[in-house]
Order: structure tokens, then sequence, then C-alpha cells
């Protein structure tokens, strides 16, 4: 089902940004309704992060504007982008890896808790009952996960994979609307990727949040995405379902370059 059919959540319209001259990403746009899940894929050094930098505030777009239901976040902070609604992943893993698991999803709800400094300070009752609150909010979530029995583990101790979802489980902890995730399956065996295509479509479903993907993972992307976006050097190519993405010659060509006359490849 497209986005135009969905209540809309997620807009892009005619981002771009500029470096020094090179224009990395350009006249890109983009709907996603809600509990929508759409993949963002292309070449290496297509634009692909640039996007995501862009719609976390880590970067500013130079020209356009985006908008989480309805309101315009341009110029927006990345603190306040994710306290409006949207959270990220990274591609390189960014725990607190010498806090404890459980801590780690924790720290993500700072912006959720009521108790007062003196409450804090003074240890007073409404310090404790909001603590356990969160406590035990983060290990439902770590249950999300599959993590719920590591929840005490130190985060740099888990295996790669377990990284992985931990961090998927922090960003859940602060109660987005969009989720971006960057290459969650990079560095997963096959068995820990059909397992986070799983944990995806649980968290999809049960949340309803919204869901834009980075992934190389072809079959992942193909298996999971209800609409793809395709971009190269900064350019949006095509768009439309993962039958019509795998079928169409200008992603085809922009994955593996083209022939001359020849038969010689041209990249």
């Amino acid at each position: 089902m497209k986005s135009e059919n969905k209540e809309l959540v997620l807009e892009a319209r005619n981002l771009g940004i500029t470096f020094g001259g090179l224009k990395a990403v350009d006249n890109f746009c983009l709907k996603i309704g809600k509990s929508e899940l759409v993949g963002l894929i292309g070449p290496n050094g297509a634009g692909k992060t640039t996007v995501f930098n862009m719609l976390t505030g880590v970067y500013q777009p130079t020209e356009g504007s985006f908008y989480l239901n309805g309101e315009r976040m341009n110029g927006k902070k990345t603190h306040q982008v994710v306290e409006a609604g949207i959270a990220r992943t990274f591609q390189n893993i960014r725990l607190f890896k010498k806090m404890t698991v459980v801590e780690n999803v924790k720290a993500a709800m700072n912006m959720h808790m009521h108790y007062g400094l003196l409450a804090s300070f003074f240890r007073l009752p409404s310090y404790f009952r909001e603590e356990e609150e969160i406590d035990r909010k983060a290990r439902e979530l770590l249950a999300v996960v599959h993590l719920e029995d590591k929840a005490d583990y130190i985060a740099e101790n888990l295996p790669y994979g377990q990284q992985r979802r931990l961090e998927i489980a922090r960003a859940l902890a602060t109660g987005m609307k969009v989720l971006l995730l960057d290459e969650p399956a990079a560095g997963m065996n096959p068995t820990e990727t059909a397992e986070l295509l799983d944990i995806i479509n649980v968290i999809r479903n049960q949340f309803q949040i919204s869901v834009l993907l980075i992934e190389h993972d072809m079959s992942l992307v193909m298996k999971i995405c209800e609409r793809i976006q395709v971009i190269d050097y900064g350019v949006t190519i095509a768009s439309g379902t993962p039958e019509e993405i795998a079928n169409n010659p200008r992603v085809i060509e922009a994955y593996l370059g083209k022939e001359d006359e020849e038969g010689e490849e041209i990249c």
C-alpha cells in the first residue's frame, strides 16, 4: 500500500545539500505513511546516509524542507528532532559500551523523565517510582529485540549482532514515530539477518511506527520493504515496489554499470 493511502508521517520536499560546491543530494522527495516500511538504496557514495543526516538534524539542508506530521523540521537540532519523533541507528554502532544493556536503553528515556533535581538528590518516593517504571519499560523493549536475558551484561561484551539489536531497542526507547535504520544487517550472518527481519516486522506492527531503511543486503530489502527509492550520485533515479525496482534498467545500470556496443563494461 502506498503512502498516499495512509496517514502521512514523514515528508521530504526537494531536499538538497551542498558541501564546498559539491552537491551531495539534489531535489530529494519522499513520503512515508504511518507504519509504512520504505527502503532507500543505491550504490556506495550515492548519498543515502547524507539523507539520513539531514532528516535527523546532523546536517542542515541547503535546499528544500522536511516535515514530521506536518511540522516543519528544518533548522532543528538533533535532540529536537529526536524529541519530535525521529530516531535512527548508525552504520557504525554507537553504544555506551561500558554501561549495561538496560542502562543503554534507559539513557534514551531521559527526555521522558518527570522527577526534578530535588527528588533525585534527596531520593524522594517519586524518584524511585519513576526509576522503577523506566527500568520496567526498558526491559520490555529488550524483550522485543530478544535481549531480555542480557539486560545486565556490559554492552561491549555482546556479540556484534546483539549490539545491533540493542541499538534498535535504544532508538525505540525515545518513543519515536519514525525509525531510520542505517544498514542494520551490516556484518550479520544469514541467521542473524533473518532474526533481524522478524524483529523489524514486529516493531512496525506492535508500535505502529514508520521505518526508513538503508541496506545493502538486497534479499532483506526485497523481502521486507513495501516501497523502495533508489538514489545515485545524490539524485533519485527510481521509486516503486520491490518487483518494479528489481526490473528497472536504470537501477540495474547504477549497480552493475552498463556495457558498450562491444560488450565491455562501463563503470
